[in-house]
């Protein structure tokens, strides 16, 4: 995987931090999945599929929430350019309109938006379908395998968590080898994939906080200048929320679990990253 300079990797969680501020979706979430899927690569490419950019959205899928969401993030020209068509699939009637649609997933303020919309969307549809609290795997599953293949993923993995996922879901087994099988070959049970990307999903979110020392340290200089207040429910000051990062950097605070809702530590710690971009 193709290294992150520091300055790209700045750009990349300011522009999730601003995506979680926007539609409420967990900025802990957001920067675990994309960490996971791209590495925080802007620009990373599948080879085995069409899965593109930040978050690594099919064609298909990516043209199905920009047709949803767009116009809400002044992406309007782009979701009114896309058609159903006749086969059911999602088309753009002009080849370059196409391409500069497709092209966005690598921008990381446009993807991040994106797969927040997305990620909100499927929480409400799969604890309909589900009857239960959608966790964080659940929502990188209905990411990973689409909302129809993560449920039923979900349900049959709750009947038999023993099942093969590889001949549930041959397509995909086919494009992610080493999630489907172990590094002997052999098929994993629907059970260790979903224990696979928890585990990834939660060293993902774990690896962050090292990693926005410079993010954190370029907010505490703006903060003191301006001595600005936080917002974030609880009245706190700019060197309350100073304090609060400083100990999150150092290792003291875990990342966002599982749950699509924010929390107020991922909500302080997405204000100072805005902060330290101006983006307040």
């Amino acid at each position: 995987m193709t290294a992150v300079t520091p300055i790209a990797a700045a750009r990349v969680q300011s522009a999730i931090a601003s995506a979680a501020n926007r539609t409420g979706v967990d900025f802990g979430y957001l920067l675990g999945q994309a960490k996971l899927e791209s590495g925080l690569n802007a620009s990373a490419r599948a080879g085995t599929s069409s899965a593109t950019g930040l978050y690594q959205f099919l064609d298909q899928s990516w043209l199905a929430v920009v047709k949803q969401h767009g116009a809400e993030h002044g992406l309007g020209w782009a979701a009114n350019s896309i058609h159903r068509l006749p086969n059911g699939r999602l088309g753009v009637g002009d080849a370059g309109t196409r391409q500069a649609i497709l092209a966005l997933r690598k921008d990381p303020e446009v993807a991040s938006l994106m797969a927040a919309e997305h990620a909100s969307d499927n929480k409400d549809k799969l604890e309909a379908s589900l009857g239960r609290d959608a966790t964080g795997t659940d929502l990188y599953m209905a990411h990973f395998l689409g909302l129809g293949g993560a449920t039923r993923f979900l349900s049959a993995m709750q009947a038999n968590p023993r099942a093969t996922g590889a001949a549930m879901f041959p397509a995909a087994a086919g494009a992610n080898h080493n999630v489907f099988y172990d590094r002997e070959g052999q098929p994993r049970s629907l059970a260790a994939i979903y224990q696979r990307f928890t585990d990834k999903l939660g060293a993902a979110g774990g690896s962050v906080a090292p990693a926005m020392q410079p993010l954190a340290t370029y907010a505490s200089q703006a903060l003191e200048v301006d001595g600005g207040t936080v917002v974030t429910g609880a009245n706190e000051s700019a060197t309350d929320a100073l304090a609060w990062a400083r100990g999150a950097i150092g290792g003291q605070t875990t990342a966002a679990a599982s749950l699509l809702r924010p929390t107020p530590d991922t909500a302080r710690l997405a204000y100072l990253m805005l902060a330290g971009m101006g983006g307040r």
